[in-house]
C-alpha cells in the first residue's frame, strides 16, 4: 500500500549552483506539501550512513565525497502517491535520458551530480527522513 509521504535531499551541487528556490518551486507547483525541511551539511560518517546499501559499489566513496563536501537541502514531501509521483518529477538519474521539464532535466549536470535525491521506495522513504528529522520536526 503507498502512503503520501517521501524523501528528498537537493544535493550539494544544486545549492552550490543557487538553484534551491527553482527546485523547491517545481515541488510544490508538482502539488507536494513540505512537512519537514532544514539546511544541514552531512558529515562523511552520516554520508556513508546515509548510503549504506552502496556501500560495495566501486562509486560508493566518490558519492560520500561528494554528498558531504557542501550544504544541502533536506526534506520530507507530502502528496498522494508521493515516492512515484516524486520519482516522475525529478527523473531519470541520468540527466541526458531524464524527461524534459523533469528537475534533473533542468537542473543536474552529470550522473553523479544530479541535483536532488528521491526516495525509491515507501520503506526507504520512511527510513530516510527518520535519518534527518526527528518526530518533533514533522509537520
Amino acid at each position: 500500500m503507498a502512503t503520501n509521504r517521501t524523501f528528498t535531499m537537493i544535493k550539494p551541487d544544486a545549492v552550490e549552483n543557487g538553484h534551491i528556490g527553482a527546485i523547491l518551486e517545481k515541488i510544490t507547483a508538482a502539488g507536494f506539501r513540505i512537512v519537514a525541511m532544514k539546511y544541514t551539511q552531512l558529515s562523511r560518517r552520516d554520508a556513508e550512513l546515509f548510503y549504506e546499501i552502496h556501500k560495495e559499489r566501486p562509486f560508493f566513496d566518490e558519492l560520500v565525497t561528494f554528498m558531504s563536501r557542501g550544504p544541502i537541502v533536506a526534506a520530507i514531501l507530502e502528496k498522494d502517491n508521493a515516492v512515484e509521483d516524486f520519482r516522475t518529477l525529478i527523473g531519470a538519474t541520468n540527466p541526458a535520458e531524464a524527461a524534459e521539464g523533469t528537475i534533473r532535466k533542468l537542473f543536474a549536470t552529470s550522473i553523479g551530480e544530479n541535483a536532488v535525491h528521491g526516495s525509491d521506495s515507501d520503506e526507504n522513504a520512511a527510513i530516510e527522513g527518520a535519518f534527518h528529522f526527528s518526530g518533533r520536526e514533522i509537520f
